[in-house]
């Protein structure tokens, strides 16, 4: 499957001998290059709240340009949303399918999350709200949703390998080995966005999620 943010060749300018010309966009293509512009300005430390116009003015379009594709900067941001969700957890229910270890599918699950982040420096921003201060509530409130179903995800994987380890009380084992875990990858986001994007969020990794999923 496509990487829903890429942007496909065509539409780009082509030279021949006359002056270039300018291809209108396919059907949808505009409104992933407005994504992809909102996430690379994202990707800039320290940057503040991101205007209509200023992602306009990046675009080289209008602002009445961006609303032909999304009814508001809300809407902008819940499309990011959406890809973030759909990248990791297509990714973390692979693992939970094909990894028979209940502890070996909460490392790697936080890993791939993990991962995602440093590929995706600017959705890191979204992730831990950074981008959101000033948005609607209901976009950190998704967010928040996102954390509390990856933590579920753990939680059930770290109960199975709780059981098969013989544990009087599974259910609390497993509560606490989540949220620590979740906590864990939550803290590593917040490093990476506050460090600039500097302190890799999968710094000595596996060897982190050995010590605290074991």
């Amino acid at each position: 499957m496509a990487d829903p943010l890429s942007i496909p060749e065509s539409g780009r300018p082509e030279s021949n001998e006359g002056p270039p010309v300018r291809k209108r966009p396919k059907p949808g293509e505009r409104r992933v290059q407005i994504l992809q512009m909102l996430a690379s300005m994202l990707e800039q430390p320290g940057v503040e709240r991101i205007t209509t116009a200023a992602l306009a003015a990046r675009l080289e379009v209008s602002e009445a340009a961006l609303y032909r594709h999304f009814a508001s900067k809300a809407q902008m941001f819940e499309a990011l949303i959406e890809f973030i969700e759909s990248s990791v957890f297509s990714l973390v229910n692979q693992i939970v399918e094909r990894e028979p270890l209940g502890q070996v599918q909460a490392q790697r699950s936080v890993a791939v999350l993990l991962q995602f982040a440093e590929k995706n420096p600017g959705m890191v921003r979204v992730m831990v709200g950074d981008a959101l201060v000033f948005e609607n509530e209901r976009l950190s409130a998704r967010m928040n949703q996102f954390f509390d179903r990856l933590e579920s995800v753990l939680r059930q994987s770290l109960r199975g390998a709780a059981e098969k380890a013989g544990s009087e009380t599974p259910t609390v084992d497993s509560q606490v080995r989540a949220s620590v875990l979740t906590a864990f990858a939550i803290g590593r986001l917040q490093r990476y966005a506050r460090s600039g994007f500097k302190r890799s969020p999968s710094e000595y990794l596996d060897a982190s999620l050995e010590l605290l999923a074991r």
